[in-house]
């Protein structure tokens, strides 16, 4: 058994701004998607929204997620250093 006692700050903000970068383009792809369906009532307004959507969403993803994935990782250095962290059972091959 090992125990993960320490979270890097910036590494855990870094790969949770990456990932929620591609969380918010997936939802600005949905968007414009939903966007430019025929039948849609949005017309230009609606495309151009859709395309600031896919602009937009990961920007504003990954700033939410870098912010949040830095506060995560301090809190959980904090606490594991009064619990001992989690415990992870590895198996080598």
């Amino acid at each position: 058994m090992v125990a993960l006692k320490r979270i890097g700050v910036m590494s855990m903000a870094k790969l949770e701004a990456v990932i929620m970068a591609v969380v918010g383009l997936l939802m600005g792809l949905f968007g414009a998607l939903g966007a430019m369906m025929p039948g849609s009532e949005a017309g230009l307004l609606g495309m151009g929204l859709g395309i600031f959507a896919v602009v937009a969403l990961p920007i504003g993803y990954a700033i939410f997620g870098f912010i949040s994935g830095a506060i995560g990782a301090a809190i959980y250095n904090v606490f594991a250093g009064f619990i001992g962290g989690i415990r992870l059972e590895l198996v080598g091959k």
